[in-house]
């Protein structure tokens, strides 16, 4: 089984998340696909960062659609690193990216720039939102995306076919064996997350999950020797 290691915001249990200095340690960790989030400044820019502000990730207050990449840039991300927007990452990185989105809005300045720069195949899309989902895939044909569970049952896996979406990524703390069944039987790949712990990776291996998201690159090696 190809067993796919995701980096969550690079390796966020090491390196400030969603920062160029995370995106190169989870690449040099061997991790084979890093995810990151995307939001949309006050002008527009696809900036990088989880939350919808700025409070808990940086030494500045208030929503990133309040500020403009140029007031974000001036905050410290963390060790001094900046808020980085989404072009910096694809020149900083070769790795695959899954890149979440928020809402309708970033679907569609993540389309714009995926067709700019040529990146069905390298970017997968994913969000918690079946609209988001819904409107990357009409803007951009053939573009492969997730559909994000936290809470969820077995329901998770009908939505996802209904926007087209060929992977779920499921919170592994809630994860069931009959959701499990009922992705396979969609012929769904499943991503668990958050990995960290041998127990949770014992666990995404019993139910032969497709892949973990983690925020350690440990995983990467630990996992090809755990049954």
């Amino acid at each position: 089984m190809n067993f796919l290691t995701i980096g969550h915001r690079g390796v966020m249990g090491l390196e400030p998340e969603n920062t160029l200095r995370s995106f190169v340690a989870a690449q040099q960790g061997g991790l084979d696909v890093i995810e990151l989030d995307l939001h949309l400044s006050k002008d527009g820019a696809l900036v990088v960062m989880h939350d919808a502000d700025v409070d808990r990730t940086t030494d500045g207050t208030g929503p990133i659609a309040e500020k403009t990449l140029a007031e974000l840039r001036s905050l410290d991300a963390g060790h001094g690193e900046r808020v980085p927007v989404f072009e910096e990452v694809l020149d900083s990185v070769r790795s695959p990216l899954q890149a979440e989105i928020k809402d309708v809005a970033a679907a569609r300045a993540l389309a714009e720039v995926m067709h700019r720069r040529d990146l069905v195949s390298r970017v997968e899309v994913s969000s918690f939102h079946d609209e988001a989902i819904a409107e990357i895939a009409r803007l951009v044909p053939g573009v492969r995306t997730a559909l994000i569970g936290s809470r969820f049952g077995p329901d998770i896996v009908d939505r996802a076919v209904e926007v087209g979406s060929a992977t779920v990524c499921l919170n592994i703390r809630r994860l069931t064996l009959e959701v499990v069944e009922h992705a396979r039987k969609a012929d769904l790949k499943i991503i668990g997350w958050v990995v960290n712990t041998q127990e949770h990776l014992r666990l995404v291996r019993a139910l032969e999950l497709d892949g973990a998201t983690t925020d350690y690159p440990e995983i990467k090696r630990t996992g090809r020797f755990t049954a």
